[in-house]
């Protein structure tokens, strides 16, 4: 987006409402401010930097806290797998009805480990068109929906260091087994998709597996809800043109997506008409 074409509220107006914001929330995202104000994120942290040189706030990972705000790099921890489950449940189970439906028999896939990525497992079961997928994954709860599908689907679990919060399997040896393969499509999850860092995450060794996916697939898609859009986190996973493709959903900020598109990715928006479910036999 043009920084000309965003002139809805001048800054110093804009920035006396971010930090009255950040002063009422405890914590506000970048993305929030892009979304608020109808300007871009780089718009958005000029604004909070100018802040922080002010001593009224403080730059955290995402977004920015008080200036008396304990001293820690994000007010709220990871969520565990189970709680991410129950957040965003449509549009997720959107994103995965979309994705599902970019899959044909015979194709081999890297489903990454998340919540999202789950709803993808979940949509291609109900997929009683296709045969013969060979999938991957270093995700035990996506192993263990697509169970049932053997042998109509392969399931290849990457085995590794098992995180217990998100039943992920991460290196020493997730990556070994993905070094020897090259798959036609990979779905890869997030914590953040930015336009300038890029699709990140916020655990290290996630983001290093991640990473190694992308590079093992001749097509990838991110996928990622609206709340993600815009934010940044520890562990750089690839640079948003690596991707083939972002599907999420209508909360996405329009300033964010704009840049994105506009940094070489292509943006798909899940709708409900792109969940076209299969009845199983």
């Amino acid at each position: 987006m043009d920084e000309r074409s965003e002139p809805q509220v001048d800054a110093p107006r804009r920035r006396e409402l971010a930090r009255a914001l950040v002063a009422e929330r405890g914590f506000v995202r970048v993305a929030e401010l892009s979304r608020a104000f109808g300007v871009t994120t780089v718009t958005a942290r000029t604004d909070l930097d100018a802040l922080e040189r002010q001593g009224v706030i403080r730059r955290v990972h995402g977004g920015a806290v008080p200036a008396g705000a304990p001293g820690v790099d994000r007010p709220e921890r990871e969520p565990s797998f189970e709680e991410a489950l129950e957040a965003s449940v449509e549009p997720k189970r959107r994103i995965g009805e979309h994705v599902a439906g970019l899959v044909r028999s015979g194709q081999s896939l890297i489903l990454d480990v998340g919540t999202t990525t789950l709803q993808v497992a979940r949509a291609l079961k109900g997929r009683t068109d296709l045969d013969d997928l060979v999938i991957f994954t270093n995700g035990l709860s996506i192993a263990l929906e697509l169970e049932s599908e053997i042998p109509r689907f392969q399931v290849v679990v990457t085995g590794g260091t098992l995180r217990p919060r998100q039943h992920s399997l991460v290196d020493p040896l997730a990556g070994s087994m993905l070094r020897d393969v090259h798959v036609d499509l990979a779905v890869i999850g997030c914590n953040g998709v930015d336009p300038v860092q890029g699709v990140t995450n916020a655990n290290l060794p996630e983001a290093q597996v991640k990473a190694l996916m992308l590079q093992r697939a001749a097509r990838a898609v991110v996928v990622a809800d609206g709340s993600k859009i815009g934010e940044v986190h520890l562990g750089r996973v690839g640079p948003v043109d690596a991707f083939d493709r972002l599907v999420t959903d209508a909360s996405a900020p329009r300033p964010v997506v704009a840049e994105l598109e506009e940094a070489g990715l292509a943006v798909v928006t899940a709708h409900e008409a792109d969940a076209q479910p299969r009845s199983r036999p």
